[in-house]
C-alpha cells in the first residue's frame, strides 16, 4: 500500500472499528482509533491486518477479526513520448501495454525500446528498463523515450 491508496477496514462485530474508505495519507500514514497514527506505506494488506490485531488485541479486543481490502489504488503516471502523458487510474493485473493504449498510444517518434519506469515505493528511486510485457504497479511513473531513427 502507498499514498493514494484508498483501503477498507472491516473489524467483525466491531463497527466503531470499520471504516470503508480511509485514504493512505501523503506520508504513508493513516489515523486508527486506539491506536493513533500508523506507517502503513509498504505494506501488504495481511501485513495491515497484522499491525491492527497486534494493537487491538491485548488491550481492547479480545480475539479481533479483521479484513482489509483495497477500495481504490493509487494512479500511475505515463509520459514521455504517449499521444496523451498523465496519470491514469490503475488496475490489478494491468500490462504496460494495456497502459499506452489508456494514454492513446505510442508517438511517432517513440522507442519501443527505451521505456523506464520508477517505483513508487522504492527507496532509491532508480529507474528501470522495461518491455511491454511489464505488469504496472500502483505509483509507477513510466517513462517512453523518443527514438533517434
Amino acid at each position: 500500500m502507498g499514498a493514494g491508496d484508498i483501503i477498507r477496514i472491516h473489524v467483525f462485530g466491531e463497527p466503531d472499528l470499520t471504516f470503508d474508505s480511509v485514504l493512505v495519507g501523503e506520508s504513508g500514514k493513516i489515523s486508527y482509533p486506539f491506536l493513533g497514527e500508523l506507517t502503513i506505506k509498504g505494506l501488504s494488506l495481511s501485513g495491515l491486518e497484522g499491525v491492527l490485531m497486534a494493537g487491538l488485541k491485548p488491550d481492547y479486543l479480545i480475539d479481533p477479526k479483521i479484513s482489509v481490502s483495497i477500495v481504490e489504488y493509487r494512479p500511475f503516471f505515463i509520459n514521455g513520448q504517449v499521444n496523451n502523458p498523465g496519470s491514469y487510474p490503475y488496475q490489478p493485473g494491468l500490462r504496460l501495454r494495456q497502459a499506452i493504449s489508456l494514454a492513446a498510444g505510442l508517438t511517432e517518434r517513440a522507442s519501443q525500446s527505451k521505456i523506464y519506469v520508477v517505483h513508487d515505493n522504492d527507496p532509491s528511486a532508480k529507474r528501470r528498463r522495461v518491455d511491454l510485457n511489464y505488469n504496472v504497479r500502483p505509483g509507477d511513473t513510466i517513462t517512453i523515450e523518443e527514438s533517434f531513427f
